[in-house]
C-alpha cells in the first residue's frame, strides 16, 4: 500500500514538473518564422520591422552599425528615418528577403549585402519597391551599415 502512494506522489510530481515549464519565445523572423538569428537576413528584417512595424527607434539601433547609429540618431523619429535613410515611406508594409540572391556561407564573412522586398500601402495607395542592405559583424553580430535604393531603377 505504501508502495503505491509513493509511485502515485512520484508519478504526480513528474506530471506537474513536466507540464509546469512554459517557455516563452519571440515570433519568429522569416517566411516560416524559422530564420537563425546568427544571420545577417536576420538583422536586416529585424531593422525594417522595428522602422515601419513598430516604429521603434531603439530596436532599430541595436541593429545599427556605428555609422548607421549616427545617422538615425540625427533624425529621431521613425517617419524621419524612413524618408531621409531609407528613401521610402510607408503606412503598412510587408517585409521579405529575396533569398535567390544567397551568395555562400555568411559564416566567416565580415561583411553582407541583403535584398528585400517592400510591399505595403502609403495613403491606401499600393507601393513595391526593394532596397540593397549592406551589413558589417561587429562583435559577431549582424549590423546593418547602409541601404542602398534600388539598382532597377
Amino acid at each position: 500500500m505504501l508502495k503505491k502512494i509513493f509511485c502515485i506522489s512520484i508519478l504526480c510530481l513528474v506530471v506537474v514538473a513536466c507540464g509546469g515549464s512554459k517557455t516563452e519565445k519571440g515570433e519568429g523572423v522569416g517566411k516560416y518564422g524559422m530564420m537563425s538569428e546568427n544571420t545577417p537576413e536576420y538583422s536586416t528584417v529585424k531593422y525594417f520591422e522595428s522602422l515601419y512595424n513598430q516604429k521603434n527607434v531603439q530596436m532599430v539601433l541595436k541593429y545599427s552599425s556605428p555609422r548607421m547609429t549616427r545617422l538615425v540618431e540625427s533624425y529621431r523619429t521613425p517617419r524621419n528615418i524612413q524618408r531621409h535613410v531609407v528613401n521610402l515611406k510607408y503606412d503598412e508594409v510587408k517585409i521579405e528577403i529575396d533569398s535567390g540572391d544567397v551568395r555562400g556561407r555568411t559564416e566567416f564573412a565580415d561583411q553582407a549585402m541583403v535584398t528585400v522586398f517592400f510591399t505595403g500601402t502609403l495613403d491606401g495607395e499600393k507601393i513595391e519597391d526593394l532596397r540593397t542592405v549592406e551589413l558589417v559583424r561587429l562583435s559577431n553580430k549582424w549590423k546593418v551599415d547602409k541601404v542602398k535604393p534600388s539598382r532597377y531603377r
